[in-house]
C-alpha cells in the first residue's frame, strides 16, 4: 500500500509517498509545489491543484492523508492555508483517492509518542522509521511524510481493532 501525506499551504505545499512493507515504512518520493510570491492566489492555488493531480497521476496512492488546519492567532494566514488544503482535498478526491485528516498533534502522537513532541523531534522520527541518511528537507516535506506515516498507523489500528 503507497500512501500520500500532505501538509498543505500556499507558498508551499509538502508531500511524502510511503509505501507499507511488512519491515515496516519505507520512503518512496518527497518533495514540495512551491507558488510564486507575487502570483494572484487564484494561480497559486490552480498550481498547487495541478503539480498534485500530477504527482497522484504518476505514483498512483492507494490512500492519502492530510494535515487539518491549525491556528492560534493569524486568521488570514489560516484562511489561505485552508485554501491550499480545499485544493489538495479537491485533487485527492478528483482522482478517487480515500483521504485521512489529522490533526498537528495526532500526527505527532503517532511518529513521536508525543503529541506535544516539537518539530525537530517529529523530524528525526521521521528519518527513523523511514531508515534515512539524512532528515528529508525542506521542512514542509518531512511534515508531509509524518503525515503519511500517521495514516498508515492509524489504518493499521483500525484494522486490528475491527478484526
Amino acid at each position: 500500500m503507497v500512501v500520500l501525506g500532505i501538509d498543505p499551504g500556499t507558498a508551499t505545499t509538502g508531500y511524502g509517498l510511503v509505501r507499507d512493507t511488512p519491515s515496516g515504512p519505507t520512503l518512496v518520493t518527497y518533495g514540495v509545489v512551491l507558488t510564486p510570491a507575487g502570483a494572484p492566489m487564484p494561480e497559486r492555488l490552480r498550481t498547487i491543484f495541478h503539480e498534485l493531480s500530477q504527482l497522484i497521476l504518476l505514483h498512483r496512492p492507494d490512500a492519502a492523508a492530510v494535515e487539518k488546519l491549525f491556528f492560534q492567532r493569524n486568521v488570514s494566514t489560516a484562511m489561505t492555508v485552508g485554501q491550499a488544503r480545499g485544493v489538495a482535498l479537491l485533487a485527492l478526491a478528483e482522482a478517487g483517492v480515500a483521504v485521512g485528516e489529522y490533526t498537528p498533534k495526532d500526527v505527532k502522537l503517532a511518529v513521536a509518542g508525543y503529541g506535544g513532541a516539537d518539530k525537530p523531534q517529529v523530524q528525526q522520527m521521521v528519518r527513523a522509521i523511514l531508515n534515512l541518511q539524512e532528515t528529508p528537507r525542506p521542512d514542509d516535506a518531512a511534515d508531509a511524510l509524518a503525515v503519511a506515516i500517521c495514516h498508515l498507523h492509524s489504518m493499521k489500528l483500525k484494522a486490528l481493532t475491527e478484526g
